[in-house]
């Protein structure tokens, strides 16, 4: 019998082989973790449809980001729920808002964490959509104004980075001029460029209560079949001054990272969301796979497709399982 000259299995010998000659280094400082804030709890209360993550109260938040600090995560980024929800999103504004509030709080216990403010008004909206409704949808340019104040008053507080959700036209552009006419032209705008009209965000909407009460989300969010126009809508983020782009969800959408990371020199993230976090937790729950493992191979994999930075809710388990 013949054998080849080249044997791969000669390098998988071994853990020590296998550590040797990996191609894909998978480290807690690619994580960023997530935190959700709510006005209307007073103690840390489980978040019933994302098992092992919380909504906190301000008063608790700084020590849950200090967990993720500590773990070697340089990055948490914050989600909302006020007391008050209006037609227009009025109460994001606010200088003493719940993420205003809450920046305060993780900056004056840890400086050195960063602090990365989802910018959008679904989560401020008594409609639940991610803008200022006009004839029944999302108008795009009267939207644009509110979003890039609401920036501004994150940086303002004390945000590192903004990263504007909503996938209204022209954000990026809107919000670095704002930034840039208020002094904060060295603030960075991680922007949701690629963000798909998805069903795996349906934990997420439970979490913040931000599920539209009409309609849906597809005259403005991606629609999942196209490849080429999320490659386009980076293209503009970036031309428009986007520092960081990224892509959302990420485990359906892995040839996109790839194709972001291929076509564009700015880092690239995706974001592990909440519908994949939590079938990975209920079939955890329900014995029919290895946790540890499924979500390492993951993480692994949207690492591999490119991105540089991964936003998960798996962010403090994997970084303990990684030391």
């Amino acid at each position: 019998m013949t054998y080849p000259i080249s044997r791969p299995r000669r390098l998988r010998k071994s853990e020590a082989l296998r550590r040797l000659v990996r191609e894909t280094h998978l480290q807690p400082s690619n994580f960023v973790y997530p935190l959700f804030v709510s006005e209307i709890v007073d103690q840390t209360t489980p978040i019933a449809s994302m098992p092992g993550i919380n909504n906190f109260p301000v008063k608790d938040i700084a020590a849950e980001a200090d967990r993720a600090f500590k773990l070697g995560i340089p990055a948490v980024i914050l989600f909302g729920t006020p007391s008050k929800k209006d037609a227009t999103g009025s109460e994001s504004l606010k200088t003493d808002g719940i993420i205003q509030k809450t920046i305060g709080e993780i900056k004056a216990h840890n400086p050195e964490l960063l602090v990365i403010t989802d910018v959008c008004l679904c989560e401020y909206t008594d409609h639940g959509h991610c803008g200022i409704i006009k004839d029944h949808d999302v108008d795009n340019d009267s939207t644009l104004e509110i979003l890039a104040r609401q920036a501004v008053s994150h940086v303002r507080a004390g945000a590192d980075i903004v990263a504007p959700s909503d996938m209204m036209d022209g954000r990026v552009g809107a919000i670095r001029a704002a930034l840039d006419d208020s002094g904060f032209a060295e603030t960075a705008i991680m922007a949701y460029s690629a963000k798909y009209c998805s069903a795996f965000y349906g934990p997420f909407r439970d979490a913040v209560d931000s599920a539209p009460k009409f309609g849906d989300r597809q005259t403005y969010q991606m629609d999942p079949a196209n490849a080429i126009e999320a490659l386009k809508e980076i293209e503009l983020d970036i031309a428009e001054g986007a520092d960081i782009v990224m892509v959302k969800p990420a485990l359906s959408y892995l040839d996109i990272i790839s194709a972001a990371r291929s076509e564009f020199a700015a880092p690239v993230a995706a974001y592990n969301v909440s519908g994949e976090y939590s079938m990975v937790k209920v079939a955890a729950q329900n014995n029919l796979v290895d946790e540890k493992r499924l979500t390492l191979e993951i993480l692994t994999s949207i690492k591999r497709a490119g991105a540089d930075i991964i936003i998960t809710y798996h962010a403090l388990e994997a970084a303990e399982w990684l030391k």
